[in-house]
């Protein structure tokens, strides 16, 4: 091996190794020439955020507009969302075009009403770029104490509302040939733990749904993005339903040690830049609790088991 070295040496007039080293960087230069052929600029594009009023909603509102994006925020409470377009209104660095934010207020859990509000959406610009289904409710509670009303509000917000906006508003990017649909989803999409029923089932079959739609809209050249994060530090948490209906109203440990919104917001913005199709916004114990659900199930659920009993404990004390 040693005299094959030497050989090569001597005909490349070089050594091996600053050889290997330069075709590193040389696939290294490659990849980066490619990422940003595919990336997508945001100057001008029209983008319309649900759930925009606060916590990662807001935070997107804020890096989409940073990017000259021509924003279009949901929302259900008309004042919260005009405070957001204040504070935005009066963020300009000079550098990059901005624009005031427009606003279309429904309660996304009512999906009658949705249709209506896409027509609304649509006027605002005319056409959508991106959608970002971020609105959203979570949940706390024991499946033997939980009413199937319940279950069924928070698939109603969770899965229903953004599978309507987005069926609303596709036909329009069909017919242009270009757009993006991105929805927040989360890590227990892909993985489920005790006492998240509700919300764990409505990512779950958001995450089903929009990998179909992926697969279904590529031939028309239409983006579509899951992004999974884990705990984000918002109120998430405190507003979250209980098994009677009731809010939550606790900020959990795991809630408050979790991501930093603003950094939640500026992986979306990648995303939608990079046109990532699956992103998972993890530490490494969930992301190996994926990969362990796969590779083995049975260990997987043990583990579950476990930490369904620990956290049934915590509460009697």
């Amino acid at each position: 091996m040693g005299l094959s070295f030497r050989h090569m040496e001597r005909v490349l007039g070089l050594g091996v190794g600053p050889l290997a080293a330069g075709t590193v960087g040389l696939l290294i230069l490659l990849k980066v020439i490619q990422r940003l052929r595919h990336k997508q600029n945001l100057q001008d594009k029209v983008v319309v955020i649900t759930g925009a009023s606060s916590g990662l909603g807001k935070e997107c509102a804020r890096v989409f507009h940073a990017a000259g994006a021509r924003l279009i925020l949901c929302g259900r409470d008309q004042k919260r969302l005009q405070e957001v377009v204040e504070e935005l209104r009066n963020k300009n660095n000079g550098k990059i075009q901005t624009y005031t934010p427009c606003t279309v207020t429904f309660d996304l859990s009512s999906t009658s009403l949705v249709s209506s509000a896409a027509k609304e959406i649509l006027k605002c610009h005319g056409h959508v770029d991106v959608l970002i289904n971020n609105a959203g409710i979570s949940y706390r509670g024991n499946i033997l104490d939980t009413q199937v009303s319940v279950q069924r509000d928070v698939m109603e917000t969770n899965y229903f509302g953004p599978v309507a906006l987005t069926q609303a508003i596709l036909p329009s990017m069909i017919d242009r040939r270009s757009g993006h649909i991105v929805v927040i989803s989360s890590v227990q999409g892909k993985i489920s733990i005790p006492y998240r029923s509700a919300y764990a089932a409505s990512k779950h079959a958001t995450q089903a749904y929009f990998d179909c739609l992926r697969a279904e809209v590529d031939r028309f050249g239409l983006q579509v993005s899951v992004i999974s994060p884990g705990y984000i530090r918002t109120n998430l948490s405190i507003n979250a339903v209980t098994g009677d209906g009731s809010q939550y109203g606790v900020m959990d440990k795991t809630t408050a040690k979790g991501w930093d919104p603003v950094d939640v917001a500026r992986a979306v913005l990648k995303a939608v830049c990079h046109k990532q199709k699956d992103v998972v916004l993890a530490g490494p114990l969930p992301t190996a609790a994926i990969y362990l659900r796969t590779l083995w199930p049975a260990l997987y659920f043990r583990l579950m088991a476990s930490r369904a009993v620990k956290e049934q404990r915590v509460k009697e004390e």
